[in-house]
């Protein structure tokens, strides 16, 4: 654990009534594959994990979890856990350009990074937030470290090696495609990226014009050449705690997060596709992630008295997981939706179901 750096930081965000601003410091570590940094907020509660999560291709911590974290009604889980911020190698604010010829490090590699940073804060567990790239870095952590993490939400996860064919449609959309636009490709739609939304030039602009691009494809390559996790339900290779995917409807990974749900144990696993989100459901919905999150939490065992009002009085996708902390907190792991004209037949405990909300 060599050299490390700490810089104080108060979160930009608009403050709640009541609220005082939330207090951040960010450090860097050195790992055996490079410098990280991340920044904390908030203080470590006893017998409760760190919240962890990992950024996509294209993003940094801040805009592809600020809009989610910000949210009105995630106040209430962020005042329960300490959260970590993962910014992978050239992608933190103020990054400098990596030399020509820097050997960026791999998907495995990045994940392997996590532990030092676990280290250094003294966290034995985390629940992991992972977009895109991110979310297969963490689940692949999991797969190496699976007794420090609690749960998983995975957004976007992407857990197969590029084929032959992926890699002919990538080549041939290099010739005619900038890294900005193939880019912008993994983290929208088409019909999103043709209706240019505001959001969608505000991400444009954050991509095309970013000052460390040059990092950021070196990232990019990374994703592109990652290795198959190979999940296999039923197999060895699998993860082992509780997991929550969520995918947008018609977004670009929605055929990959269906295929990784259908390897995943049904018994561990909650499958959340929400409606008219896009492909960035942390960006468009950060209301209905932050309830069925909370319902997550719940299922764990944590946050029993939180009060769900938003999603509740319209309809609610209702989460819990299953497994053990500890030896004394039993899980059981249900999913229902339900609207204003009663409740919908939800299927048995067990089984990994489907909701649009």
């Amino acid at each position: 654990m060599a050299e490390l750096q700490e810089v104080q930081i108060t979160e930009e965000k608009p403050l709640l009534p009541g609220q005082t601003p939330e207090m951040a410091k960010t450090h860097s570590v050195e790992t055996p594959y490079g410098s990280v940094s991340f920044t904390v907020y908030g203080t470590p509660k006893p017998k409760r994990p760190a919240i962890l999560t990992y950024h996509d291709v294209g993003l940094n911590y801040k805009t592809c979890f600020q809009p989610l974290f910000q949210f009105g009604d995630m106040q209430e889980i962020i005042q329960n856990f300490v959260r970590v911020h993962v910014d992978a190698p050239g992608m933190e604010e103020g990054a400098p350009v990596f030399p020509l010829g820097y050997q960026y490090p791999s998907l495995d590699q990045l994940a392997d990074m996590i532990p030092c940073i676990l280290q250094y804060l003294n966290f034995s567990a985390i629940i992991g937030v992972g977009v895109g790239a991110g979310a297969y870095i963490l689940s692949r952590y999991a797969l190496t470290h699976p007794d420090t993490v609690e749960g998983l939400v995975l957004i976007n996860i992407d857990p197969n090696a590029k084929g032959w064919m992926d890699w002919a449609a990538h080549k041939l959309t290099g010739l005619t495609s900038s890294i900005p636009e193939m880019i912008l490709g993994h983290l929208f739609s088409q019909e999103e990226l043709s209706g240019n939304s505001e959001l969608v030039q505000k991400y444009r602009n954050i991509v095309t014009h970013a000052p460390n691009l040059e990092n950021i494809e070196l990232y990019w390559n990374s994703y592109n050449n990652r290795r198959d996790l190979n999940f296999e339900r039923g197999g060895d290779i699998t993860l082992k705690c509780p997991v929550m995917l969520v995918v947008g409807d018609q977004a670009p990974h929605e055929d990959a997060v269906v295929e990784c749900n259908s390897k995943l144990d049904p018994t561990q696993t909650s499958f959340l596709k929400m409606a008219d989100s896009g492909g960035q459901p942390q960006l468009t919905q950060p209301g209905k992630l932050t309830e069925a999150f909370k319902y997550f939490l719940q299922g764990m065992g944590y946050m029993a008295s939180s009060c769900m009002t938003r999603l509740s009085r319209s309809r609610t996708a209702s989460l819990t997981s299953a497994a053990s902390i500890d030896g004394n907190r039993s899980r059981s792991r249900t999913l229902s939706q339900s609207s204003e004209s009663g409740t919908l037949p939800s299927g048995p405990p067990g089984h990994t179901m489907e909701v649009s909300c």
